[in-house]
């Protein structure tokens, strides 16, 4: 496994890193826990408060410097990186103000004596995140973690190193101990490694559904207590009485965010047969508009996919969709030039035995279904291994809240794409995962809520 960094642009290696030894990983566990037991678990809520109150405060100061490296390495345009600078620094901010409310006591209407639920941290937990939003997912893990007491060492994904050691440097110049929060660069096998560890006492990881099987059950075997966010394939319900206006703007931002490469990105556009011919051919004309180019320019809508690899990924897929009969509306084949780029696809006519039905797309291809009626499009959105997010786009909010909730998702947002924020809890159902990321429950995922009892 290689740690590198390679412009998905230019196409270039800019730097590769070297892995953690067998004896340097096993140090930095002795050294967390240390850190857990002797120094973090002691610190008051304002004590850590103070450390990720002046995290926030470094990153939205340097927001530039935290912006450019996801760019390099991962190929988001450079103002949706500095989004999500912005919104990792809310999150910390976020739990910095709260934990402490979210994980006061709670006293218990107990028959016999008194009654009380201590919220306590439980120590390590080991973290394996994804690329492609380099500092969300670290500041989601981050900001409830650190805030309840625990530490944390966490795997980046192999494709962002720098924006791995950015943030990890970033907490030490906020203040936090060494141990807090350790960056490890490490294999699969090694991973294995620091779940079965009898320090550790959590697994979060965000990634692919393969990925997930396989850290679950080493989880599972191990006894820790995990999360799991995985992949997804957000339904976008366009009803009869939608405003186009609104689910154009939508539908656009849903599939083209971060070129598409989202768990909750919409994926499947289903749409009532009444206002399909008008959706399909407004939603194409405006994919046909962005303009390929540097990510790093402002003026570029559309960013290059993060490797070759995923780039070969889609467009395999885009092939086997057709020779299974779909039919291409726009799009479908890399452009030509230099980087891992992909025209904005939209594909129809995807039937039930299309491999491509229960796929993920994690790149800008966007599936249309055509739909007689609600029930239909209601069914069609559960017709579906996944179950992260989802949208409903209606003109009647009460029929939008009928139908949402329907929906076998974690999440539905009615007339917008699924979306994030710090108050916002994050998680699906199904092939999608369990528990919840941000808001008050992210908080309580590691936490031994111990019951402490006086008779009367």
């Amino acid at each position: 496994m290689l740690y590198q960094t390679i412009n998905p642009y230019t196409e270039e290696i800019l730097k590769t890193f070297d892995l953690h030894s067998d004896a340097q990983l096993a140090n930095i566990i002795t050294n967390a826990d240390a850190t857990y037991t002797n120094i973090w678990r002691k610190k008051s809520y304002a004590e850590r408060s103070a450390v990720l109150h002046r995290a926030a405060e470094l990153m939205r100061h340097n927001r530039d410097a935290f912006a450019t490296p996801i760019t390099v390495e991962m190929g988001k345009l450079f103002r949706e990186a500095q989004a999500e600078v912005d919104l990792s620094a809310d999150i910390l901010d976020y739990y910095a103000d709260n934990a402490e409310k979210f994980l006061a006591p709670v006293n218990l209407q107990v028959d016999d004596g008194e009654a009380t639920i201590l919220n306590q941290p439980i120590g390590i937990v080991f973290c394996i995140e994804p690329w492609n939003f380099p500092y969300y997912q670290l500041a989601r893990v981050v900001g409830p973690n650190l805030m309840a007491g625990n530490v944390l060492i966490v795997k980046h994904a192999p494709g962002v190193p720098q924006c791995a050691v950015m943030f990890e440097d970033l907490l030490a110049d906020a203040g936090a101990p060494a141990g807090a929060y350790s960056n490890v660069f490490i294999t699969n096998e090694q991973s294995a490694t620091v779940v079965a560890d009898p320090h550790v006492r959590g697994v979060a990881l965000t990634g692919s559904e393969r990925a997930g099987k396989a850290v679950a059950a080493e989880a599972g075997s191990a006894l820790k207590k995990n999360t799991m966010e995985l992949g997804g394939s957000d339904a976008f319900i366009v009803l009869d009485d939608a405003d186009l206006d609104i689910a154009i703007k939508w539908a656009v931002w849903g599939r083209m965010n971060n070129t598409g490469q989202c768990c909750v990105a919409a994926k499947r556009f289903i749409v009532h047969e009444k206002v399909a011919d008008t959706f399909t051919a407004r939603f194409k004309a405006e994919l046909e508009k962005l303009v390929a180019g540097d990510p790093m320019d402002e003026k570029t809508t559309l960013g290059p996919l993060c490797s070759e690899s995923a780039l070969k990924l889609v467009l395999g897929q885009i092939e086997s969709a057709v020779a299974h009969g779909a039919r291409i509306v726009t799009g479908g084949k890399r452009i030509a030039r230099s980087g891992y780029f992909i025209q904005p696809t939209i594909l129809e006519n995807i039937n039930k035995d299309n491999p491509a039905f229960h796929q993920e797309f994690f790149a800008p291809v966007a599936m249309i279904f055509r739909v007689p009626d609600e029930q239909a499009a209601i069914d069609l959105a559960n017709d579906s291994p996944y179950g992260l997010g989802g949208s409903v786009i209606t003109t009647d909010i009460e029929r939008g809240r009928h139908v949402a909730a329907q929906i076998e998702t974690g999440m539905v947002f009615i007339n917008r794409s699924t979306w994030t924020a710090p108050g916002l809890p994050f998680g699906g159902v199904k092939n999608s995962g369990y528990g919840r990321e941000l808001s008050s429950l992210g908080i309580e995922e590691f936490i031994n809520k111990k019951l402490v009892h006086t008779p009367a």
